[in-house]
C-alpha cells in the first residue's frame, strides 16, 4: 500500500474472478496457524505499539503481505479490515508491555500527557494478527462476502520514486483505491485515496504518516459530510500521535505531506509543507493549493507571533533550520513548525485529465505549467500508454538538477488514450497559467518564489 522504493507502475484491477484461487493458494502455503516458535511471514512494526496505533499498523502489515502475494486489491482490503476488526474486539491486555523505568520517568515529567499510554508488544500482536487473518481466509474460502467480491472503479496510477543522490530514501507514498473496503465503509460513495510524504531527518515520520493519516481520516465521524475537514483532522491527529512516539523513542524526524481523497464526484486535498498536488483539466493546470513555506507572509507572521523567526540561509528557514513551516513531527520545532493542515475541495465534472502528486524534489525544478507538455509528449511516444509516465517525470526532474529524493504519482481521471486523441490543449499557451483556477480564498499568495531547497 505504501512504499518508498522505486516501483514499476501498474493499473489497479478489480480481480474479482481471482479471489477463490488466491485464497486456495494462501491456505496451501500456510496450512496451519503459526506456533509461538514459527517465524513471522512479515516484519513486526517495531518493538511496541500504543493502542491508538494498532489499527493502522496491522492494516499496513496485512496490505503489504497480501499485496506482495498479488491479492486482488478489494480482497486484500476486505480481508485486512475483517481481521483487524476481529482482533480489535478482543482483549488486548495480554499483549501489554510494561514501560522501561526511564520511559515512566519521562511520562511523569511530561505535563501535557494526562493519560497513561498503554504499550503493546508488537511481535506478539503481529503473530496473533496473522493467525486471525489466516482464520478469516479459511472462512472466506467457503463463502467470500459480497464486499470482497464487489467490483470497483479501475484506476490507472503511475508511480515512480528514487533515492537520487541522497544517502537515504525518506519519501513514502500511498495508493489506496480500495479505501472503502479497508475501513468497512458500505455507503454508496466510492472513495480512493492517494498521498505522498517527504520525510526529513530520517524516514520515521514519513512512514508513520503513510500508515496513519488515511486510517485517522476513516475514523472521523465527519468523513461522509465533510471529507476535507476529516483530512485536516487526520493530519492533526497523526501529528499528535507521532509526537508521542517521538518522545518515547527519541525520534527527531518530520515529514511534509499531500493527499487526495476522491469521494464520488468530488476531489478533496489536504497538505502540510511543500509537497504538492495539481489537477490537469483539458490540458490546463488547475492550481489547488499553496505550499507552506517560511517566506509566505502569513506563515512568517504566525511563526514570529509564537516567538520564532524566519531567516535566509541558502533558502528561507524556520529558526535557521527547517525549510518548511508545517510538518508532521519535528518535535523540537513545535509549535513554530505547525502540524495543522490546509484542505480544499473541488467538484469533478468528468472533463479532468489527471492528478499529479509529488514532493519538492520534483516541484522545485519542474514548474507546474511544464507538466502538461511532459506528460503529453510521453503519451505521444508511448501511443497513449500512461503506465510509465511517472518514471519519465522523475527522470526529467533529475536532468534539471534535482539531487533530492523524488516521488511522483500520476492518477489518471480519464483514459490516457483520450488525452492523446484530444491533442495538446494548453501546451505552450502563454496565457494558460493565467487561466488556472484561483486559489481558495483562505490561502494567500506567497511574497516571493521559493528557491530550490536542500
Amino acid at each position: 500500500m505504501s512504499s518508498g522504493a522505486p516501483q514499476k507502475s501498474s493499473p489497479m484491477a478489480s480481480g474479482a474472478e481471482e479471489t477463490p484461487g488466491f485464497l486456495d493458494t494462501l491456505l496451501q502455503d500456510f496450512p496451519a496457524l503459526l506456533n509461538p516458535e514459527d517465524p513471522l511471514p512479515w516484519k513486526a512494526p517495531g518493538t511496541v505499539l500504543s493502542q491508538e496505533e494498532v489499527e493502522g499498523e496491522l492494516a499496513e502489515l496485512a496490505m503489504g503481505f497480501l499485496g506482495s502475494r498479488k491479492a486482488p486489491p478489494p480482497l486484500a482490503a476486505a480481508l485486512a479490515h475483517e481481521a483487524v476488526s476481529q482482533l480489535l474486539q478482543t482483549d488486548l491486555s495480554e499483549f501489554r508491555k510494561l514501560p522501561r523505568e526511564e520511559e515512566e520517568e519521562e511520562e511523569d515529567d511530561d505535563e501535557e500527557e494526562k493519560a497513561p499510554v498503554t504499550l503493546l508488544d508488537a511481535q506478539s500482536l503481529a503473530r496473533s494478527f496473522f493467525n486471525r487473518l489466516w482464520e478469516v481466509a479459511g472462512q472466506w474460502q467457503k463463502q467470500v462476502p459480497l464486499a470482497a467480491r464487489a467490483s470497483q472503479r479501475q484506476w490507472l496510477v503511475s508511480i515512480h520514486a528514487i533515492r537520487n543522490t541522497r544517502r537515504k530514501m525518506e519519501d513514502r507514498h500511498v495508493s489506496l483505491p480500495s479505501f472503502n473496503q479497508l475501513f468497512g465503509l458500505f455507503d454508496p460513495v466510492n472513495r480512493a485515496y492517494f498521498a505522498v510524504f517527504d520525510g526529513h531527518g530520517g524516514v520515521d515520520a514519513a512512514r508513520y504518516a503513510a500508515v496513519h493519516v488515511h486510517t485517522n481520516a476513516a475514523r472521523q465521524p465527519e468523513l461522509p459530510t465533510d471529507p476535507a475537514g476529516a483530512l485536516r483532522e487526520a493530519f492533526r491527529r497523526t501529528d499528535q500521535m507521532f509526537l508521542r512516539k517521538a518522545k518515547r523513542e527519541r525520534l527527531q524526524s518530520g515529514t511534509t505531506g499531500v493527499c487526495a481523497l476522491i469521494a464520488g464526484a468530488t476531489l478533496h486535498v489536504a497538505w502540510l509543507g511543500d509537497s504538492q498536488v495539481i489537477l490537469v483539466q483539458q490540458g490546463q493546470v488547475v492550481k489547488l493549493m499553496e505550499p507552506h513555506r517560511p517566506e509566505r507572509q502569513d506563515e512568517k507572521a504566525r511563526i514570529e507571533a509564537l516567538g520564532g523567526f524566519v531567516s535566509h540561509m541558502d533558502c528561507w528557514r524556520v529558526n535557521g533550520t527547517l525549510a518548511v513551516s508545517r510538518a508532521i513531527g519535528d518535535v523540537f520545532q513545535k509549535p513554530y513548525v505547525s502540524g495543522e493542515a490546509d484542505a480544499a475541495s473541488r467538484a469533478l465534472t468528468g472533463s479532468e485529465d489527471y492528478l499529479l502528486l509529488a514532493c519538492d524534489g520534483f516541484f522545485d525544478v519542474i514548474p507546474h505549467q511544464e507538466v502538461v507538455g511532459l506528460v503529453q509528449s510521453h503519451l505521444t511516444r508511448q501511443q497513449g500508454s500512461g503506465l510509465r509516465v511517472a518514471e519519465e517525470l522523475v527522470a526529467a526532474a533529475r536532468e534539471r538538477g534535482s539531487h533530492d529524493n523524488i516521488t511522483v504519482m500520476v492518477v489518471f481521471l480519464r483514459d490516457p488514450q483520450e488525452l492523446l486523441e484530444g491533442g495538446n490543449q494548453g501546451e505552450g499557451d502563454p496565457q494558460a497559467e493565467g487561466r488556472r483556477q484561483d486559489l481558495p480564498s483562505s490561502l494567500p499568495e506567497p511574497e516571493t518564489q521559493a528557491p530550490p531547497r536542500s
